[in-house]
Parts: structure tokens; C-alpha cells; sequence
């Protein structure tokens, strides 16, 4: 089974990382800038990169061939349905939240500020509204006391969202299928980036 990884930064080439750790095959990697670090750790293990034309949207044309699965991993471009439909099981995403609350680009910000006692991740498969498709697996933890979005991610939704890649990776690729819950609509909250 063939992956392919959108994403940038630290979580992207940790997911690299983790995938590789689990005996995935990566067929390439799809970056929004050319100084990404997910570029620079997927170059030094030979694997394909290509570079997003525009860094907010990935065609089909940035997604290989013979793709069976698209993996994002911090990534704020948007893949567009005809990538989706371009790799045999679609695309999954890690979102820092138990969705459907705290849908959008500050999800972890917003779990501190409403003073939520638990967090969570879940891996939710790419559709048509961000982070709206139905979910593949979730877990959660709790928030400590005091605790600021960025140690919360550090702690603990990083790791997890590693963990959860790696487990619905993995069950794609024994199974040939992900697992799919729609989301309760009732439940959906959002968390647009907070201004300064």
C-alpha cells in the first residue's frame, strides 16, 4: 500500500517518521514550500517531493500515481476532490480535537480557552467542508490545569495524533478499508484562528 504525505513542519517529517517506523511504503511527499522540513527529512531517505504550486490548494496532478492512500500531516492546503478521488482509499487527516468540536485552525487554542477538561485527536477522512468527513479514530486525554495550547500539543496531541496515523495506516493496509463514523452535526463547534 502506497502513501502519500501533504503536510510540512515538525508533525509532517515526525509522520514520515512513525509511518516509515511501521513498514509503510511512502511514495512521495507533497510540501507547501521548498525550505519545509518534511522536504528535507523525505530528500535524505530518497523519497519523492514535490513542492505545492500554491500552497493552499493540492491538485490531482501534485498527487502520484498508483497513490493508495493520502496522509496529511500539518497541513493547512486544502486537497481538492479530484486528489481525493486520485489514490484507491481517499485521504485521511489528524485534527487536534474530538471532532466535530473545535473544527478549524486553532482547534488546540480553543480546547484552553472554553476550558475543556478533556482533549483529543482524531483521524477523519478529507471531504468537501474542512474537517468535516467522518471519522476514522479518535482518542483522548486529559488537560492539565494551567496548561498552555502549546504544551498541551507538545504532551499531548502530537504524540497522539503519531499514534493514530500510524494505527489507521496500518488497519488500511491489512484491511484494504478505513473505518468511517459521520460525525454528529449537532455536536460541531468552530475554531477559527484567534486574533492577538
Amino acid at each position: 500500500m502506497k502513501i502519500t504525505i501533504v503536510g510540512s513542519r515538525y508533525f509532517g517529517s515526525a509522520a514520515l517518521e512513525a509511518l516509515l517506523k511501521d513498514g509503510a511504503e511512502i511514495a512521495a511527499v507533497v510540501v507547501p514550500t521548498a525550505d519545509d522540513r518534511l522536504k528535507s527529512a523525505a530528500e535524505a531517505k530518497g523519497i519523492p517531493v514535490t513542492v505545492q504550486v500554491d500552497p493552499k490548494v493540492v491538485p490531482a496532478g501534485e498527487i502520484p500515481d498508483g497513490t493508495d492512500l493520502i496522509v496529511t500531516a500539518h497541513s493547512h492546503a486544502r486537497v481538492m476532490p479530484d486528489a481525493i478521488a486520485k489514490a484507491k482509499l481517499g485521504g485521511i487527516g489528524y485534527h487536534p480535537s474530538l471532532l466535530p468540536r473545535h473544527r478549524g485552525i486553532a482547534a488546540v487554542e480553543w480546547t484552553v480557552k472554553e476550558g475543556d477538561p478533556i482533549a483529543g485527536g482524531s483521524i477523519y477522512h478529507l471531504a468537501d467542508r474542512m474537517d468535516a468527513g467522518a471519522v476514522a479514530m479518535q482518542d483522548w486525554c486529559f488537560v492539565k490545569k494551567g496548561e498552555t495550547a502549546r504544551e498541551l500539543w507538545e504532551r499531548a496531541l502530537a504524540p497522539m495524533g503519531l499514534d493514530l496515523i500510524v494505527r489507521v495506516a496500518r488497519h488500511a493496509r491489512e484491511h484494504g478499508s478505513l473505518p468511517a463514523k459521520p460525525q454528529d452535526e449537532q455536536f460541531a463547534t468552530k475554531a477559527p484562528k484567534i486574533k492577538e
